[in-house]
């Protein structure tokens, strides 16, 4: 079997045995629909609003990209600034931890007071916010892990920091740079859900869970996570194709 034959059938196993389990679990159980939905009751939910999923849906992927690519902006500049000096390492640590440590779910509230009625900004907020600091961390400390003889080496050549950084930091941060992103991809999507159910404004798929729950349509509400795990594993997959690309050597390296 070719590598990435198989790289395209092990996930897809995995996750058909899963649903086969998890339906025979309902079954087992003899749980109504109405206390955990069975992947069978899935597939009418869809059927039934499919127009809904789709629009919802792209709602919920854009804000999460964009509050993902500006997490990766932001964190990539905070990783620079505190890989490169101590100083800056030692004062911006103890804040960004600090913050990263206060449930989102308390701040939702808050950003949605102060920016009323900017429902799409305030949703890629969160979505920024929740996901920025593995990237920033990550970035961090492959910055300052960095051999000083090389730094030693380019500068007695001439080289400025901006070239040490193209030439010799960047391309040995990216591994663990790719490793946070894929662990801030999931996180921006809980950003976002988390602005969609706790401030509702009837957009994206966070709203459509929330209109399951108060019609106490559970079967909806099962389809509208599924949708979401979907569209996480999109973004997951997206960002391992970029890793191939950017950064294959390192894996092909560790085999």
């Amino acid at each position: 079997m070719s590598p990435t034959l198989r790289k395209i059938l092990v996930p897809t196993i995995a996750v058909i045995i899963f649903l086969i389990l998890w339906e025979a679990l309902v079954w087992a159980m003899g749980w109504p629909n109405y206390k955990m939905a069975s992947p069978s009751d899935l597939m009418p939910a869809y059927s039934r609003y499919w127009e809904l999923f789709l629009v919802m849906g792209w709602q919920t992927l854009w804000r999460t990209i964009l509050g993902l690519l500006l997490a990766i902006a932001v964190g990539i500049a905070l990783g620079m600034v505190m890989g490169f000096s101590r100083t800056m390492r030692d004062a911006l640590y103890p804040l960004l931890v600090g913050f990263n440590a206060i449930p989102k779910a308390t701040v939702v509230p808050i950003v949605a007071l102060m920016f009323v009625g900017a429902h799409d900004f305030n949703t890629v907020l969160i979505a920024f916010m929740i996901s920025f600091f593995p990237i920033a961390v990550s970035v961090s400390i492959g910055l300052s892990t960095l051999e000083p003889e090389y730094r030693d080496i380019l500068r007695a050549l001439g080289a400025s920091q901006t070239t040490i950084f193209w030439k010799i930091a960047l391309p040995k941060t990216l591994p663990e740079f790719f490793g946070a992103l894929k662990v801030s991809v999931t996180l921006a999507f809980i950003g976002t859900n988390l602005m969609e159910i706790v401030s509702p404004h009837g957009r994206g798929l966070g709203a459509l869970f929330d209109s399951g729950k108060t019609n106490s349509d559970y079967p909806l509400m099962f389809a509208v996570l599924i949708a979401l795990a979907v569209l996480g594993i999109f973004l997951y997959y997206i960002v391992v194709a970029l890793e191939r690309v950017f950064a294959g050597w390192a894996e092909r390296q560790a085999a």
